[in-house]
C-alpha cells in the first residue's frame, strides 16, 4: 500500500468526523476529502484549524445523491472511504424516524453502490488496496441486562430504537456488499463519544451549557443508565488505525473502558464546573442543584459496555484518556470556546427536550 492515501470521509463536519479529519491533517500526510451535506449538526467551524491545508478538500454533497457521489469518487480517486455520515441522536429518531431511514439506510446503500461502481473500474493495484470503512455504534447490540457482560464483535444484534435499528441495517448492508460483491469493507462499533465540538443536544455538552446558563439539567428516569465513555480524539486515532491496518471483512469494537451511570457523569461535570466557575445563579450554590429528573426515554436501554480487546491485541490501539482526564479537557474546552457554542446554539436547537412520545 502506498504511504500517502486519499481518504474520503462522509460526515466530516460532524462531531466524530471533524475530530477524525483534524487528527489526519495534523498528524499525517494523507489527503482528506470531506463529504458532508451540512445538516443541523454539521459545522465547518469545527474544521477551521485545518481548512487551509493543501491536503484538505470539502465537497458539500448529500450521500443519497448517487450522481454527485460518483462524481466525487471519480474526481478525487480515494484509496479509502470512511463512512461516518449519519443521523445519530436517539431522541430525534423517536421524533422523526423517517430521516434516519433515509440517511442511515438509503444513504449507506447509495454510498456502497457508487463505491462499488468506482472500485470496479480501478486498475488492479489500486483496486487491491481500496477499502471501505463503515463507522457504527454499540447501540446495535441492544441492552446488556447483567452488570458484568460486555459487547464483543460476536454479540448478536438487538437494536432498541429507530436510530440503532437503522445503524444495524447499515451494518448488515456493508457486510452483504463484502460477502456478495467482494467490496473490501471493515466495520467499527464504538461506545458513547464525548469531547470538544459536540453538538449540545448530547448529554455532556448539554450539562455544561445548561449549567452555565442556570437552566435545568435533565436526567432521564433515575439516571442509573450505564454507558462506556470514549474520548473523541481517542476514537479518531482508533478509526485511522482500522482504516489503514484492519483486516478486510472484520469488525472491531472501540471502547473507552469508562463505564459510568449517567447521574455520575452529570455530578462529575457539575463538580468540575463548581471548581472552575463557581455558581452565581439565584439561590443556587452548586450546579448539581439544577439537576431535574424527567420522564425516561421510551425504550431506554439500561447498560452498554464494550470489550475492546480485539483492537488492542490485533492493531495495538488503546485509549489514552481516562474519563477523569478526558472530561476535564472537555469542560475546559467548552469554557474556552464560547463563540463556537454561541454560534451553534443560534440555530434551531435551543436545549429543549427531544424524543417525548405524545399521547
Amino acid at each position: 500500500m502506498r504511504n500517502k492515501k486519499t481518504i474520503l470521509i462522509t460526515g466530516g463536519a460532524g462531531f466524530i468526523g471533524s475530530a477524525l479529519i483534524r487528527h489526519i491533517i495534523k498528524n499525517t500526510q494523507h489527503t482528506v476529502v470531506n463529504v458532508d451535506k451540512l445538516t443541523y449538526s454539521g459545522n465547518l467551524q469545527s474544521l477551521e484549524s485545518i481548512e487551509a491545508s493543501k491536503n484538505y478538500i470539502f465537497e458539500q454533497v448529500d450521500i443519497c445523491d448517487e450522481n454527485e457521489l460518483l462524481r466525487v469518487y471519480r474526481k478525487n480517486q480515494p484509496d479509502i472511504v470512511m463512512h461516518l455520515a449519519a443521523e445519530s441522536h436517539v431522541d430525534r429518531s423517536i421524533d422523526g424516524p423517517g430521516d434516519f431511514i433515509q440517511t442511515n439506510i438509503v444513504g449507506t446503500f447509495t454510498l456502497l453502490e457508487q463505491a462499488r461502481t468506482y472500485w470496479s473500474g480501478l486498475d488492479n493495484d489500486k483496486k487491491d488496496s481500496f477499502r471501505f470503512h463503515h463507522v457504527s455504534t454499540d447501540e446495535v447490540y441492544g441492552d446488556l441486562e447483567d452488570t458484568d457482560g460486555l459487547f464483543t464483535e460476536e454479540t448478536s444484534y438487538a437494536p432498541s430504537s429507530p436510530y440503532s435499528a437503522t445503524k444495524a441495517s447499515s451494518d448488515h448492508l456493508v457486510r452483504s456488499w463484502q460477502h456478495t460483491f467482494s467490496l473490501p469493507t471493515l466495520i467499527t462499533n464504538c461506545s458513547n463519544n464525548y469531547g470538544p465540538y459536540q453538538f449540545p443536544e448530547k448529554l455532556i455538552p448539554l450539562i455544561i451549557l445548561n449549567a452555565l446558563e442556570g437552566k435545568d439539567i435533565p436526567i432521564y428516569g433515575d439516571g442509573k443508565q450505564i454507558r462506556d465513555w470514549l474520548y473523541v480524539e481517542d476514537h479518531a486515532r482508533a478509526l485511522l488505525h482500522v482504516a489503514l491496518r484492519g483486516e478486510i471483512g472484520e469488525t472491531y469494537n472501540i471502547g473507552g473502558h469508562n463505564e459510568m451511570q449517567n447521574i455520575e457523569v452529570v455530578e462529575t461535570v457539575c463538580s468540575i464546573l463548581d471548581e472552575l466557575v463557581p455558581c452565581k445563579h439565584n439561590n443556587i450554590t452548586k450546579y448539581e442543584e439544577l439537576i431535574t429528573y424527567v420522564i425516561d426515554r421510551a425504550g431506554h436501554d439500561a447498560r452498554y459496555a464494550i470489550d475492546a480487546t480485539k483492537i488492542a491485541n490485533e492493531l495495538g490501539w488503546t485509549p489514552d484518556e481516562t474519563f477523569t482526564t478526558g472530561i476535564k479537557k472537555t469542560v475546559h474546552w467548552y469554557l474556552d470556546n464560547n463563540i463556537w457554542c454561541d454560534r451553534v446554539k443560534s440555530g434551531t436547537y435551543q436545549g429543549e427536550r427531544l424524543g417525548v412520545i405524545k399521547s
